[in-house]
Order: C-alpha cells, then sequence, then structure tokens
C-alpha cells in the first residue's frame, strides 16, 4: 500500500475552474480504491461554506506560516470526500483553511497576493502531514499552483527527516498556464541560502516561474497525455519550457486522464431525455428530438446534429470555423448546437453564426450541466478543433453516448480517438491534421459522408460506445509509477517507465 498526499488547487464539484478538479475527484478516488491511503489537500475555498450536504470539521489550533516579513495563520479542516457512491473507498479530505487568502469570490485571480495564495497550499500540505505525522511515499503536485513544494521539501523542509523516504511527482495538466512572477517575490519563498537553486536566468531577467521550478525539483513529471508529453517538448507546444523538458524527457510520462463513468454513462444518466446503450441505441434519438426542441429548432431525424461544448478561449482553435463553418451549414442540411463561454470574439462568431443560420444553428452562452449532457446524448458529431489539448475530456464523453468526435489530431486528442478506416470497420472518429479551415472541412464532411452510410455509421458508433474510458487503467499506470519512484533510494535517480 502506498501514501499518497495530492495536492491540487481544484476538487470537483466544489471548486471547479477547468479538468484538473475532475482530475482532483476521480483520480485519488480510483487510486484509494485499488487500496492506497490517499489524502487530498486543497485550500478551503469560499465555494466550500455554502457547499451542500457537505460538514467540516475543524482540527487542532491555528498553524503561523511567515512569507517573508507576511505572517499567516491556518486551520485544517477535515470532511468527506465528495463521491456519488458512498459505498466506495474515498480518499481523506484535508482543507487548508487561511480566510485572508482563499475566503475570495473566485478561485483564482490576479492579486499581488496570488504567489502566496499556493505557496500556502504548498507548505500548508507539508505542515498537514508533519503534524499528523504521517511520510507520504508520494507527495503528488498538480500545475503550477503547487509546483513549488518539491524545492520547499527539499530545502525550508529539509531537515524534517519524516521526509527522508518521500519523493514528488508534478503532472502537468497545461503548460499554458506557468505561474510568473516578478522576482521581487523572492523573499517570501523563504529559501534563504538555497534561493540559488531558482532559475538564475530568470531572476536575472526579473521573474521567477512556478512550474519551470517544479519541473526542475520534482522527482519524476507527468502529462494527461503521451501524444502531449511528447509535443510540450517542442517549441510549438512547449511554451517556453521545452529545452528543460527534453533534457529531462527520461523522467517525463504522459498518462491519458480518464472520465467519471459514474457520471458519464448514457445508461444511467438522469440528466438526459432517455436513457440508452450500445444494445438499445432508441434512446439516443429520442435525446435528439429533444435537444433540438429545447435549443429552439426544428426537428429532422434526418438532418445530422453537430455539437461544441467548450471553454470558448485561444487554446479550442474556434478561428478554423470562421470560414469553414458557414460554408458547412450553406452545402449541407445540418444542425449546430454550441454551448460555452470565454472571449469576445468567439462569442460574437456564435451570434453571428446563430443570426445568419437561424434555422440550423443555436449558441448558448456560460455553462449549463444538463445541457452538456443533452448535447453529448443528442448529437450526431462532435466537433473540437483544438489548436492543443493537453488531454480533453469532451471527446471521450461523445464516444460513451455515441457521438462522433471530429478532432484536431493533437494531445489527448490523438490518444483517445482511432480515425476510422471504412476497409476494415474499425475506429472511433475523424481526425484532421491541419489547423486550419481546410483541416475542419475535410473533417466534418468525412464525418457527414459516413452518417450517409447507415451501415458504417452503426459501426463507428457501436465502436466508439465499446471504448473503455474508465479511470481503472490510468489509475493504475500511476499506482505503477509511483510504486516504482518509492522503491528507488533517495539519491537514485528515477527512470521512466513505458
Amino acid at each position: 500500500m502506498l501514501k499518497i498526499c495530492f495536492i491540487t488547487s481544484e476538487l470537483a464539484p466544489l471548486a471547479k475552474v477547468g479538468g484538473l478538479a475532475d482530475v482532483s475527484q476521480a483520480l485519488p478516488l480510483a487510486l484509494a480504491e485499488l487500496g492506497h491511503d490517499v489524502r487530498v489537500i486543497v485550500p478551503y475555498y469560499r465555494e466550500f461554506q455554502t457547499a451542500p450536504d457537505h460538514n467540516f470539521i475543524r482540527t487542532g489550533p491555528f498553524i503561523e506560516l511567515k512569507f517573508g516579513s507576511h505572517p499567516y495563520s491556518f486551520q485544517v479542516l477535515e470532511g468527506e470526500f465528495p463521491s456519488r457512491d458512498h459505498s466506495r473507498q474515498t480518499p481523506q479530505l484535508h482543507l487548508v483553511d487561511c480566510p485572508e487568502l482563499f475566503d475570495r469570490p473566485a478561485i483564482y485571480g490576479d492579486s499581488e497576493e496570488e504567489h502566496l495564495r499556493f505557496l500556502m497550499l504548498s507548505r500548508g500540505a507539508i505542515e498537514i502531514c508533519q503534524r499528523m505525522k504521517w511520510a507520504p511515499d508520494i507527495f503528488h503536485v498538480n500545475d503550477w499552483q503547487t509546483a513549488m513544494l518539491p524545492l520547499l521539501l527539499k530545502t525550508v523542509y529539509g531537515w524534517d527527516r519524516l521526509f527522508d523516504a518521500s519523493r514528488s511527482v508534478l503532472t502537468i495538466h497545461n503548460i499554458g498556464h506557468q505561474g510568473v512572477f516578478p522576482a521581487d517575490i523572492l523573499e517570501d519563498l523563504n529559501l534563504g541560502p538555497a534561493e540559488t537553486l531558482l532559475h538564475q536566468q530568470d531572476l536575472s531577467e526579473g521573474r521567477i516561474n512556478f512550474l519551470k521550478t517544479g519541473l526542475l525539483y520534482s522527482d519524476l513529471l507527468t502529462a494527461v497525455s503521451p501524444t502531449y508529453a511528447r509535443e510540450i517538448q517542442t517549441a510549438d507546444y512547449g511554451m517556453g519550457l521545452e529545452q528543460l523538458l527534453s533534457a529531462r524527457r527520461s523522467l517525463l510520462q504522459g498518462i491519458v486522464n480518464g472520465i467519471d463513468t459514474d457520471v458519464w454513462n448514457p445508461a444511467t444518466d438522469e440528466l438526459i431525455t432517455a436513457r440508452f446503450s450500445v444494445a438499445d441505441r432508441s434512446g439516443k434519438r429520442q435525446n435528439k428530438t429533444c435537444l433540438l426542441e429545447t435549443m429552439g429548432l426544428e426537428p429532422n431525424p434526418g438532418a445530422p446534429v453537430v455539437g461544441i461544448v467548450s471553454r470558448l478561449t485561444h487554446q479550442k482553435g474556434f478561428e478554423t470555423l470562421y470560414e469553414s463553418m458557414p460554408i458547412l451549414l450553406s452545402e449541407n442540411d445540418l444542425r449546430l448546437v454550441v454551448l460555452g463561454s470565454g472571449e469576445t470574439q468567439y462569442i460574437d462568431f456564435f451570434e453571428q453564426l446563430k443570426r445568419q443560420f437561424s434555422d440550423k444553428v443555436a449558441f448558448h452562452e456560460g455553462f449549463d450541466n444538463r445541457l452538456a449532457h443533452q448535447i453529448e446524448a443528442g448529437s450526431d458529431i462532435f466537433l473540437m478543433p483544438s489548436r492543443y489539448e493537453p488531454c480533453g475530456l469532451n471527446q471521450m464523453y461523445s464516444q460513451t453516448y455515441g457521438t462522433i468526435p471530429v478532432v484536431r489530431n493533437t494531445g489527448g486528442l490523438a490518444d483517445t480517438v482511432i480515425q476510422y478506416d471504412e476497409s476494415t470497420g474499425r475506429g472511433t472518429g475523424i481526425l484532421f491534421d491541419e489547423f486550419t479551415n481546410q483541416g475542419v472541412l475535410w473533417g466534418v464532411r468525412r464525418a457527414l459522408q459516413l452518417y450517409q452510410d447507415p451501415d458504417q455509421w452503426y459501426q463507428i458508433v457501436s465502436n466508439a460506445m465499446m471504448q473503455d474510458f474508465s479511470w481503472n487503467r490510468s489509475a493504475r499506470q500511476y499506482a505503477e509509477l509511483f510504486e516504482r519512484l518509492s522503491q528507488l533510494s533517495p539519491t537514485e535517480p528515477a527512470a521512466k517507465t513505458t
């Protein structure tokens, strides 16, 4: 049995901004079910104070910490780990309660104290372990918010023999977010002589990069898909960290995320109109009709529905639709249903598209969980033209619901969607290589061509729905990785497992 301390800035459904929250709920649960001692540490945000059916108990006195000249104190709260199945083995949940830093309207912000907030999380996690006299085999940290912990463990807390055998693993969920701060926060790190361990060129240029620091001092690195792990070692995807990642490539491994099949399962989903399965797909047609009615579009069983559920950001590549989508809507009797929020330019585009093709396009700005499930269940095709995609979840949800993904051949999309081959009947979706309007045109036209052939469409939908995207396999990969790392002596270098 491994002892795993999982430190994260998000935890679904209590505090969620993106996919990190979903991973932070599902992966620790899956590891706990494998028999490991997993303890999750997260900030006590304002959202937790109003969470229904969640009671948090204060344990122990205030713990005082100092960041430079800034004194802060926190208390530890404990509560039930969020799980829909109360019969499952669950991790322990500990919360760092520092109202001065975490009782705010949003999980993330741009205040001058942003670095202090997540230094508090990282140091708070170590302090909690100290007071429990619990020595994790693995400190599992996630993205820039907790990426300073490996260095802090080796320096500020290097005196504590409790952690002599503890190793650190940093998972990169999105390298586009790095936690870069002015170098004048140096005093707040309390590193003393160990300041020389920070990236010296960055310091000389007036910045401290939290994620880069984590990449330098974690004992092992993971990314959320094998393709993304390779991509971030290149200039096109590495966001300035490609040389460092390439230098540490022997310690970098990609593991694809899973999905919560208790939530995303068309046979049991209570948020959709009719349940269905690969054996009985009649409910799929009912969901399609209901989706179109809900979105104010005329139902037409013969017209394929293309769905999009996404953050509307630069990463997601929606500029490739500016020219391609009007062509596709003009050429074909299809419906486009879009749910998302984000940058103004993309919102304006979909609003204009809705006006131009009012009988074919529906756009709902914002996020609606029920509608997201209904789009997955009621669409025939799901479109993800991502510029880059570390892992992605919607392409996995889509296949589970018999909705065929048309995706760009990048990151986790490349690892979870198999190109369909008419000659063999194998494959689960359509991948296109070019990040262009022409790439999107080719991909959607290919899907529409298959849709017009009932036998081929039946086959590709069958293939997609029979895929297993549960967390079981991914959690076992993490556990095997952690086991190998924990068996190394503290001075022995880790090596990537395959």
